[in-house]
């Protein structure tokens, strides 16, 4: 898909729930027309039932819309094949309880049929993201609401997705979880990331997003650019140092030869975000401990570079092998033959094996018979004796003896 192209696009989307008797109860969503491109952080804004979530829902393929069409990547929403693509987090963290941080993303990996090494350094680097890897392994139920939501955006990052849905996304996070959700989608927005976005808390979506549709009973009522939405074209803004009493008065009279009406001095003030974050950096610095969730660090390497394996180990393996050159292996000098000795029998079990003809019977055996078989044994112990000899000859010769 080219970058110009939509990566979603929904044409008169509606949505209408029906009681047990199919009569309209409720019209969630009502033509509702967008067009979010790649690489670009779109927010949907409204209050409470105002139908964002039913939207999300429909362009995820959960939801069959009533009419209308939605287009995810260019093909329908149940696809299968963009589904790899697609990273959710819903608006209530859906997670096993008994299961602890770590065995909770490897499961979502799993689904993505990620190898093991992968998972595993993935599930690493996320956990450090959202800073967690002190709970990584305390069960998922023991969790508040806001480190909930932040093994959640853990989850829904854990394939590296390309559209990342994010549907109240802030609900039950502090400020720093706010703060760091920001920094997060302004990173990932960079990246190239194309972000959808639903909230209710305007000022979070402020910062972030390029386009804005606002929604409200359901229907489109505003959608464009967020700056041109929030100019406010009939007045000018200027902001300097702090100025003196002179200064201010022939501003005055400058401001009343050009006909303007002088309406407002004030001194700037901070924003209660920023003044909050400041205290708890300084308790940082102090290295004063907590219980609760800590700073989250540095974004996920894979996340960043899309790439599991960093690019400075990379380069040096890749260096290795191009370098490794097969050894020279040296022919080892020829080693004499050795002749092969055949084991000889030794001379003295050779003799208790074969006793002579005076010798007396072994114990146990019965004494031979002299009338029926004198010949016969004759003959055969002098057989015996005969190749017991011929071996007896043969050790001699072969050792000397």
């Amino acid at each position: 898909m080219d970058a110009g192209e939509h990566y979603i696009e929904t044409v008169k989307l509606t949505k209408v729930f029906r009681d047990f008797w199919l009569r309209e109860r409720v019209t969630a969503v009502s033509e509702l027309d967008l067009q979010v491109g790649a690489g670009e952080v779109f927010g949907l804004l409204g209050p409470n039932g105002s139908g964002k979530s039913t939207a999300l829902k429909m362009i995820l393929g959960l939801l069959f819309p009533t009419k209308g069409r939605v287009a995810v990547f260019g093909r329908r929403p149940t696809d299968v094949r963009s589904k790899a693509r697609i990273g959710f987090l819903p608006e209530e963290s859906y997670l096993y309880p008994f299961l602890d941080a770590r065995e909770t993303l490897d499961y979502y990996g799993r689904l993505f049929h990620q190898p093991r090494r992968q998972r595993m350094r993935r599930i690493d680097m996320l956990l450090e993201m959202v800073g967690l890897k002190h709970a990584a392994f305390r069960r998922v139920g023991e969790y508040s609401k806001g480190m909930q939501r932040r093994i959640g955006l853990a989850q829904a990052l854990i394939n590296d997705p390309d559209l990342l849905i994010l549907d109240e996304p802030t609900s039950g996070m502090d400020p720093i979880g706010t703060r760091d959700f920001k920094d997060l989608i302004i990173t990932l927005a960079r990246r190239g990331k194309t972000v959808l976005l639903a909230s209710h808390l305007l000022a979070d979506v402020e910062e972030v997003c390029d386009r804005v549709c606002v929604l409200y009973g359901g229907r489109q009522r505003a959608t464009g650019d967020i700056h041109d939405l929030l100019a406010q074209q009939d007045r000018t803004q200027i902001v300097t140092n702090r100025l003196d009493e002179s200064t201010m008065d022939k501003l005055h009279s400058l401001l009343a030869e050009a006909g303007c009406d002088f309406q407002q001095i004030t001194t700037p003030r901070d924003k209660l975000e920023s003044l909050f974050l400041r205290i708890v950096e300084e308790a940082q610095a102090k290295r004063l401990t907590t219980s609760g969730v800590q700073d989250g660090g540095k974004l996920a390497e894979f996340l960043r570079s899309g790439q599991d394996v960093p690019e400075t180990g990379r380069a040096v393996i890749e260096q290795l092998v191009h370098s490794a050159k097969p050894a020279q292996v040296q022919p080892a000098p020829p080693q004499p033959i050795a002749e092969p000795t055949t084991q000889q029998p030794a001379r003295e079990v050779l003799q208790e094996l074969t006793p002579g003809p005076d010798a007396p019977p072994c114990a146990g055996n019965k004494a031979p018979d002299k009338s029926a078989h004198a010949s016969g044994e004759k003959r055969q112990h002098q057989a015996d004796r005969s190749v017991i000899d011929d071996l007896l000859v043969q050790d001699g010769d072969g050792k000397g003896t």
